[in-house]
């Protein structure tokens, strides 16, 4: 397998077909709260690197990022609507600390497109550079 440098190289990142499945479990029968993904960097592919269980919290979730790496999430939020309705919304989480290594953003954010396009049922998109931006306010104010 040949190798090629510049912009062609960081577009042929696969995603893991473990990686949809798991999605798919979330979605369709809400056995994870969340899912965290990581670039396998030798594989060349997304892969599924934790899942938090349905009882777990938003602070689990967000304890389950790397303060210092970038990474792909989706977080399962349900909320009660002020009609009083049970509701669920799905939240790509596109997290990319600024003190990561550039290579590692650039990396990131190359293969976000295609990897989130791969998971169908998405209703927001988050992107964080620091935990502020996706606290649960932010997370709550979306999903309203």
């Amino acid at each position: 397998m040949s190798f090629r440098g510049g912009a062609n190289a960081s577009s042929g990142m696969g995603v893991a077909d473990h990686s949809k499945t798991t999605f798919l479990e979330l979605k369709r029968k809400k056995v994870h709260r969340y899912v965290v993904f990581k670039i396998d960097e030798k594989k060349k592919e997304v892969v599924v690197e934790k899942t938090g269980g349905p009882a777990e919290s938003y602070d689990d979730f967000t304890a389950a990022l790397p303060e210092n790496d970038c990474r792909y999430a989706v977080f399962d939020f349900d909320f009660v609507t002020s009609e009083n309705c049970q509701k669920s919304k799905i939240f790509f989480i596109a997290w990319s600390p600024s003190i990561s290594r550039i290579r590692s953003k650039m990396l990131y954010a190359t293969s976000k497109d295609r990897f989130r396009r791969e998971l169908d049922g998405i209703h927001y998109e988050i992107q964080a550079t620091d935990p502020t931006e996706m606290d649960l306010e932010v997370i709550r104010d979306r999903a309203n």
